[in-house]
């Protein structure tokens, strides 16, 4: 295809396609990041073919956005970006690493950090949309994002930095004192940004590895728990390029999580533990409506450790026939002269004959769920 002055193309193709050349998408050994989900780690350490494909342009913007972070603090700050470790298991490209003075001395002054840290620290940089900014700031970091940054530590601390070309420097310092993990949160939206720092922990590390050695140890994937809910209650198994090879090809309509009752011994078991947990939200719920009705009419602001807004309480829009009619008549055109239904079905209510009705299959109402007691023999 010719590109012409006149005729601008979509830049995302060329995006897509470079971020299918980078070596992270390259790579068949298991890597610090692919840890999130057991059996996602398992479906790519014995190289299945991913199932799914899925839209890939916000992530393709954190990693721009990520990129030009570390880039930017590698300038100004000497820090050490983008490097990799590994040994004979796994292997993953820490984001930066802020060497402390006695590790930053052993290195040649062209590459020692302008401002050395208190303790060698490894950070990860993650990006994340407004939608997920609250839980970030309330929770911190995911079991998976804490994983994974340990198993980072870990090979450093252990390992060191790989002995490859572009980094052999690094390496001949030998494993580095880790004492500190940090995530930097940056929101893809606001620029807005939160950091999270924890003391490098080694049980915590063996235990990272431990969940690596079990995704290693398993003859199939299939061997391997879903550490997720699934398609439908979990962003992860949505977004997940092996989904359907995990939970199989929607059918009917129907939940993919149904396929994990496999007989009626289950599926009593899994409404009794409904019932059990209904039993308990009803008071919490209960309890939440009294709280919502005392705040009712509070004005935003914070108070304590959280922010109170309000949402929502906006008119509703409705067709406006009139204008509608109006609009009509001065173009010209005939005005649709349809049956009022409201009116037909009034006029047929107050002479107390039935208003007929039929069945639309391609509308369905949503279903609920009914649970009671069985009645005793």
């Amino acid at each position: 295809m010719t590109i012409t002055a006149d005729r601008p193309v979509s830049l995302w193709p060329a995006a897509h396609a470079a971020d299918a050349r980078r070596p992270r998408s390259l790579q068949t050994k298991i890597g610090a990041s692919d840890t999130v989900c057991a059996r996602r780690a398992g479906y790519l350490l014995h190289g299945r073919t991913p199932t799914d494909t899925g839209e890939k342009r916000k992530a393709i913007l954190g990693t721009f956005l990520h990129t030009g972070m570390l880039e930017a603090a590698r300038e100004e700050y000497g820090w050490i970006i983008e490097r990799r470790v590994e040994d004979d298991t796994i292997r993953g490209h820490i984001d930066a690493v802020q060497l402390d003075s006695h590790a930053a001395a052993r290195l040649p002054k062209r590459l020692r950090p302008s401002l050395p840290a208190e303790v060698t620290t490894v950070e990860d940089i993650k990006t994340k949309s407004t939608f997920q900014w609250d839980a970030i700031r309330r929770y911190g970091a995911s079991d998976a994002e804490i994983r994974q940054a340990l198993l980072y530590a870990d090979l450093l601390r252990t390992e060191g930095f790989a002995n490859i070309d572009g980094q052999r420097q690094l390496a001949r310092i030998g494993p580095l004192a880790v004492g500190r993990i940090r995530f930097r949160f940056i929101n893809r939206d606001s620029g807005d940004d939160h950091v999270q720092e924890m003391p490098f922990n080694a049980e915590r590390a063996r235990g990272a590895r431990w969940w690596v050695q079990q995704v290693r140890a398993a003859e199939t994937p299939e061997d391997l728990p879903r550490t997720f809910p699934g398609p439908g209650l979990s962003a992860v198994c949505d977004k997940c390029s092996f989904k359907t090879a995990c939970w199989g090809p929607t059918i009917g309509g129907q939940s993919p999580q149904s396929i994990l009752i496999h007989d009626d011994a289950e599926r009593g078991k899994a409404l009794a533990e409904y019932v059990e947990l209904s039993e308990q939200i009803k008071p919490l719920k209960d309890r939440m409506k009294v709280l919502r009705a005392e705040l009712d009419g509070s004005e935003p602001g914070a108070y304590g450790e959280n922010v109170l807004s309000w949402s929502g309480g906006n008119p509703t829009k409705v067709d406006d026939t009139d204008a509608m009619v109006a609009l009509f008549k001065r173009a010209g055109l005939p005005v649709p002269m349809a049956p009022d239904v409201a009116v037909m079905k009034a006029q047929l209510k107050a002479a107390d004959i039935p208003v007929p009705t039929r069945l639309d299959h391609d509308r369905r109402t949503s279903v609920g769920i009914n649970v009671t007691l069985r009645k005793k023999p």
